[in-house]
């Protein structure tokens, strides 16, 4: 499967965007799909997940209650909601993909990435 995240741009802190993550393909509900964020120098980490139906989801703490992950299979893209943002919500995020059960949260367990979209909050 191939993706492409689109969506970011620069916001001011508070404010929102939408991410979304295009895939290609016909097996897309087939695959557990996540988000994930790398800021400069950092290591990339774990944002939200959500599995193959879209009827369970997983966030990190930093950002549960202002993120929220949505899938629509029948249009092969996988969202990412944010609202409130930081400063420190700052990072290229990139969409992930992996066909299996369950809700993954570590970037060895997916096996597709999508080549990111760069988010900047401002205060």
């Amino acid at each position: 499967v191939q993706l492409q995240a689109f969506g970011g741009g620069l916001v001011l802190a508070g404010g929102s965007l939408r991410l979304s993550c295009a895939a290609s393909g016909r097996t897309f509900s087939s695959y557990v799909m996540a988000w994930f964020r790398q800021a400069p120098g950092k290591e990339r980490e774990f944002v939200s997940t959500i599995n193959r139906s879209g009827s369970s989801t997983s966030y990190a703490e930093s950002v549960k209650g202002r993120f929220t992950i949505f899938r629509d299979n029948a249009k092969n893209t996988v969202y990412l909601q944010m609202h409130s943002l930081k400063p420190e919500d700052t990072a290229v995020y990139y969409c992930a993909a992996v066909q299996r059960v369950g809700l993954p949260r570590n970037v060895y367990e997916f096996d597709y990435w999508g080549q990111g979209t760069e988010v900047t909050v401002s205060s």
